[in-house]
């Protein structure tokens, strides 16, 4: 019996022994070609790879990590991602195909938000218009989840205010849940609004969040106007502290219509705001925040109304990225066919460089503003329920979707990024791979360990 075993479990042996044999020969043919690859990989131009790799969408990108060494090393060199990001974008604008990234939810309990990605070329009809539904993460995507802005794109990065609240690389389909505040509020105090900023530190390569919390007496639940606490998260560490309020520029009221538009400009984030003077007036200001230094800045802003000055109108901070700058939108609250001023502060640095830059209208059925695009092309709810982009310099617009008649919309430009928000996936392999790697290792000397544990175990009886 004995001897039939280890005939048995000999031949058996032998045969894996050949199999693996001829693995290992496969297995170095393999690693000959991918070593032929990397040898020529090495012989081709660093700047003409990178050219060539930069003109790929991010997705395709991360499979490119896996291709040899070169490529892994470029694809993950922090200067290659940041100009990937200029390059693409610029490449895929100037082919006048255009990306669009709208967050809408219905004000009816119980209905989830949607992200919708619109895209379409300025060379065809303006009704050849293509939409996809993102399906966010099963733990992001409940009837318990609200959204109704989207901030960014900070690098290819947006952040969602809400609950929870969360960063997101779209492009790579990484999402980053953000961990709950535990910054205890001062004694006797609450908070019922909150204003978010969102925006990158490029001395520390850190993405940060801060957030601007309105304070409410406990005892008597009045609130305290002009005044607030301030909190910030940071992506590199995880985690929230609480900012001295005495560093805020107190007493200051926001508009809630700042938050219709992601201003981020120069390292800052803005709010538009207002002073309750003494004597009964109001100041209009400007509140920024800067994400490297950590400090707050008034922005004083002159007397702004809007050419009809009869009539009630909105103001809306805008992002003037050409001129490196902040604007201010102003155009009236009611009416079908509407007039819009634009505002910039020519030097950003000096609050006397107010100016009005130019007037556009009248523009036909315009209801709500809910994004700027670009450098001149403003996005707008109308007044049938459709979402609107009006070019102000070729004077058009096209229609990019219909809506409910009361839905929450907010739009933002779509950009690709190889930005990581999920620092331990550098390398591109996912703990399956080396899960994998370790059943075929004990695969492989199974045998031979069973063989030797059967020769001793024979050896003990005797």
């Amino acid at each position: 019996m004995y001897v039939f075993c280890l005939f048995f479990f000999l031949l058996t042996f032998m045969l894996k022994k050949v199999m693996y044999s001829k693995s290992i020969v496969a297995l170095l043919r393999v690693e000959r070609s991918k070593s032929n690859m990397d040898t020529k990989m090495n012989h081709l131009p660093e700047e003409l790879l990178s050219n060539i790799l930069s003109r790929l969408p991010a997705r395709e990108l991360l499979k490119c990590k896996i291709v040899c060494k070169p490529w892994f090393n470029l694809i993950t060199d922090p200067y290659f991602i940041n100009s990937y990001y200029f390059f693409y974008n610029d490449l895929i604008y100037s082919q006048n195909q255009e990306k669009l990234l709208v967050i809408h939810r219905p004000f009816i309990s119980g209905v989830e938000t949607f992200i919708s990605l619109f895209s379409w070329n300025f060379n065809y009809p303006k009704q050849h218009v293509s939409s996809s539904l993102l399906n966010l993460p099963d733990e992001y995507n409940s009837d318990h989840q609200y959204w109704s802005d989207i901030m960014g794109p900070c690098n290819g990065i947006y952040f969602l205010p809400g609950y929870p609240n969360f960063m997101m690389n779209l492009s790579l389909r990484q999402f980053k849940a953000l961990p709950e505040s535990h910054v205890t509020d001062s004694k006797g105090t609450y908070s019922l609004t909150e204003f978010a900023g969102f925006g990158f530190d490029p001395k520390t390569n850190d993405y940060k969040v801060v957030f601007l919390k309105d304070l409410w007496l406990r005892k008597t639940d009045e609130r305290q106007k002009g005044y607030w606490n301030a909190e910030l998260y940071s992506l590199n560490s995880n985690s929230w502290r609480k900012l001295d309020a005495q560093d805020i520029p107190l007493p200051i009221e926001i508009s809630s219509s700042s938050s219709q538009v992601y201003t981020y400009m120069n390292n800052c984030c803005h709010w538009w705001g207002y002073v309750d003077k003494y004597d009964g007036r109001i100041e209009d200001v400007v509140l920024a925040f800067n994400m490297v230094d950590e400090m707050f800045r008034k922005i004083k802003v002159p007397t702004i109304e809007y050419s009809n000055s009869s009539v009630e109108c909105f103001k809306t901070l805008l992002p003037l990225k050409e001129s490196d700058t902040i604007g201010v939108l102003v155009y009236p609250a009611r009416g079908i066919e509407k007039c819009f001023d634009v505002w910039m502060m020519k030097d950003y640095w000096d609050e006397e460089s107010w100016i009005k830059q130019y007037s556009v209208g009248p523009v036909p059925m315009i209801s709500k503003f809910v994004g700027f695009y670009g450098s001149n092309e403003f996005l707008w709810k109308g007044t049938d329920e459709r979402l609107v982009l009006y070019d102000s310099e070729k004077q058009n617009t096209m229609d990019v979707h219909d809506y409910g008649k009361h839905d929450s919309i907010r739009a933002v430009r779509y950009m690709e990024s190889l930005v990581l928000l999920q620092k331990g996936r550098e390398s591109g392999r996912s703990p399956m791979f080396f899960l994998c790697r370790l059943v075929q290792i004990i695969y492989r000397y199974f045998f031979m360990v069973f063989f030797l544990f059967f020769f001793y175990f024979k050896k003990y009886i005797e």
